[in-house]
């Protein structure tokens, strides 16, 4: 039986991608490994440590015999920027560790880019698979030197790694935390709560985004691909959906009122240097990847399991 060990089991991605491989190979086949913020009621295998603790990694690996790894541990955005040197630690060492043991015992490994990569050199509109890749940020920073790093075990040791630049993701199950596109989610507890909501970046700021179910989908997608159909070993462009933030707050007000102010912080520095727009034909051709989710019916999900899960 495969064994998955996920670590940042309990974040942004992790809380919502570890119920799903649960469904997916049933609960005994998922180690979820947490760090903090873990809930009282999980249920299904789990562990406690950082990733930072390679003799703990390698103690996990064993005791399950882990044959896939999906590491999603990451400081973000904003929070990097509050600490750096914090932020290329957990970031880089947490993953040079990951792919040592990976290769020691031959496992195969998801790890998330990102946007981030991009930088203010990057072309903004329908920004391609290859291209510049110059961040102004150290999460970004993190996330080129993560992607050579794969792409060098893959050369280097026949690596089976796997990566997608994610866009901004949108969920109703995780709160807001620590990145630049975290406006996209806020906005809808804001407008439900009290119907109004102060946006750190201005009224024409457009950037990628993508619905959580589509996130996960394509992460599993991917993992389950034919590797011998794999071109990009670094980190493959994924897309969705883009919009400016009156357009979503345009999407909103046709389920629900909601004023929009506007008081750009650091944090718009960092959206203006990303993309508009990714052209992600390279994943479309090499493993099917597609999108379901558009911004009305993103919209509406939205809206409606916020207002359950805020009791609205």
């Amino acid at each position: 039986m495969s064994k998955i060990l996920v670590t940042g089991a309990f974040g942004q991605i992790g809380s919502e991608l570890v119920p799903a491989l649960q469904a997916k190979f049933g609960k005994d086949s998922v180690v979820a490994l947490g760090n903090r913020n873990i809930p009282e009621a999980y249920d299904g295998l789990l562990e406690k440590g950082d990733v930072r603790d390679a003799d703990l990694l390698e103690k996990i690996i064993q005791k399950y015999q882990i044959d896939a790894i999906y590491h999603l541990v990451s400081l973000l955005s904003a929070t990097g920027e509050q600490d750096p040197q914090l932020c290329w630690d957990v970031n880089m060492n947490g993953l040079k560790y990951i792919l040592d043991l990976a290769v020691k015992h031959k496992i195969k490994v998801f790890w998330p880019s990102s946007i981030a990569a991009f930088g203010p050199t990057t072309p903004r509109d329908n920004t391609p698979q290859r291209t510049i890749l110059e961040p102004s940020t150290m999460y970004g920073v993190t996330k080129v030197a993560g992607e050579n790093l794969c792409n060098y075990y893959h050369l280097k040791y026949g690596l089976d790694v796997r990566s997608v630049r994610y866009p901004g993701l949108i969920s109703w199950k995780a709160e807001p935390g620590g990145g630049t596109t975290d406006y996209a989610v806020a906005i809808f507890y804001e407008a439900i709560k009290t119907g109004q909501y102060t946006c750190f970046v201005n009224e024409e700021t457009v950037l990628p985004m993508m619905y959580m179910d589509d996130a996960i989908k394509g992460t599993i997608d991917l993992m389950e691909a034919d590797p011998s159909k794999l071109t990009v070993h670094n980190s493959y462009n994924l897309a969705a959906i883009s919009f400016s933030v009156t357009e979503l707050a345009m999407e909103i007000n046709k389920i629900l009122p909601v004023t929009v102010k506007y008081e750009p912080d650091h944090r718009q520095k960092i959206a203006d240097s990303w993309p508009k727009s990714i052209d992600d034909s390279v994943a479309r051709q090499d493993w099917a990847w597609q999108h379901d989710y558009d911004l009305s019916k993103m919209t509406q999900i939205m809206i409606e399991k916020l207002k359950i899960k805020l009791q609205k």
